[in-house]
């Protein structure tokens, strides 16, 4: 962004940090509102469209797929506005615009309107771009790492809250939770608009170029750094396999089980408890006693197994012994991505973030529209023995040849690596 690292805060204390925690509350309040329609959405699509589960499943993987796409869009662009014409503008433009798209998908009488709505929530759902841009204007850079770390852990609480909420709320109606996520968003905007001060100076504002938006231009950082590209393509692979549980869970968990929206919420919620204790608690331990090297390796061997397990899982007590265990796949992503930032000079290390951000977004995009496919195909009505695990067991596979990669490229970028 255009502050460098150098500048100071332009903010009191004080407001600094009401204004800290204002961004917290509205990453929270971001994640709570997709939380909160994961739950209902087959039950949605279902009563909407009229159709099975089996192409509700479809419907919903282009729901998620312009979700991911306009995130992809949105991100660069929201930024880039936000360091021409000010953080809070942008910032509230995005919270009041998730209100307004709540209420637009709880009204919404057809699949393709709800889709629509899902672009705008992704589109909008962008502010955790310009939230974090408001962070680095108002810390100072020793504080950073802590004021990003608040950023994670909003992410974290709302994947336990919102699912937990949104399936209680679901069993009131497909439609309630979207309700609730548009109240949400609703008083944080108000909340914002009252108290929340301008981060940007305008002499520190730069004009805006659409060059600068271009989502495509920041994959350019691989070009520059032909070392950590096969690192990318792991986990790019890792991203895409791993996909399957958030574009899945629900619709699997009905076919299977017959999972009501209260139990789709709970176990969401669970899994999300056990990676925040992954993640949060044992990743800095388990990667000071073995290197990330190693952890990779093991959370992909686990992500091999855990969706290979789900694959053939009829029994709801493995559901319960798979799924803490499956959250140590949670190690891979930050630890490929420490491996990869030796390899990239600090000057470039945001530029680094910002490709492996659209990752993300493009294996998010692609894996939704393939594994929703694969997964209706596998449960048709017409089909001679419908399985519902056949898209977890091609994740499996999946993550095994990411695994086998990683191991090829981790060998061949540090001969040391069998030590790490």
């Amino acid at each position: 962004m255009s502050q460098t690292p150098s500048s100071a805060p332009v903010l009191s204390p004080t407001t600094a940090r009401r204004s800290t925690i204002f961004i917290f509350v509205t990453v929270l309040i971001d994640m709570i509102g997709i939380g909160l329609i994961w739950p209902v959405v087959p039950a949605l699509l279902q009563d909407v469209g009229g159709v099975d589960l089996a192409d509700a499943t479809v419907i919903g993987g282009w729901m998620f797929a312009a979700y991911a796409l306009a995130q992809f869009l949105g991100g660069p662009l929201m930024g880039n506005l936000s360091d021409a014409y000010g953080r809070r503008p942008l910032l509230l433009l995005a919270i009041g615009g998730l209100a307004v798209d709540y209420v637009f998908s709880a009204l919404a009488p057809t699949v393709w309107l709800l889709i629509l709505g899902r672009a705008i929530a992704g589109f909008c759902g962008a502010s955790h771009v310009i939230a974090t841009a408001f962070l680095t204007d108002i810390t100072p850079p020793e504080g950073r790492a802590r004021a990003f770390g608040l950023i994670g852990a909003a992410f974290g609480m709302g994947f336990v809250i919102g699912p937990a909420i949104g399936g209680l709320l679901g069993e009131l109606g497909p439609r309630v939770p979207f309700w609730a996520a548009a109240a949400l968003a609703g008083a944080n905007f108000i909340f914002g608009y009252l108290i929340l001060p301008e981060s940007l100076p305008p002499e520190k504002r730069r004009p805006f170029r659409w060059r600068r938006s271009n989502p495509f231009s920041v994959l350019m950082i691989f070009r520059g750094y032909p070392s950590v590209l096969p690192m990318t393509m792991v986990l790019a692979l890792y991203f895409f396999a791993g996909n399957v549980y958030p574009t899945l869970w629900s619709f699997w968990g009905i076919a299977t089980f017959g999972w009501s929206e209260a139990m789709i919420g709970a176990t969401l919620a669970m899994f999300g408890v056990m990676a925040a204790l992954v993640q949060g608690g044992l990743s800095g331990p388990l990667v000071k006693r073995f290197g990330e090297g190693r952890m990779v390796v093991f959370g992909l061997i686990v992500g091999t197994t855990g969706a290979t397990c789900f694959a053939f899982t009829q029994n709801f007590t493995w559901v319960l012994v798979l799924l803490p265990i499956v959250a140590f796949e949670g190690l891979v992503h930050p630890c490929i991505t420490a491996l990869m930032t030796r390899d990239v000079p600090d000057d470039a290390q945001g530029e680094l973030q910002g490709g492996l951000a659209s990752i993300t977004n493009l294996s998010t995009l692609f894996s939704a529209l393939f594994f929703t496919q694969l997964f209706g195909w596998s449960v048709r009505p017409e089909a001679a023995q419908p399985w519902p695990g056949a898209a977890f067991l091609v994740a499996g596979a999946l993550m095994g040849l990411a695994l086998l990669l990683f191991l090829v490229v981790n060998r061949r970028s540090d001969p040391r690596a069998a030590d790490r």
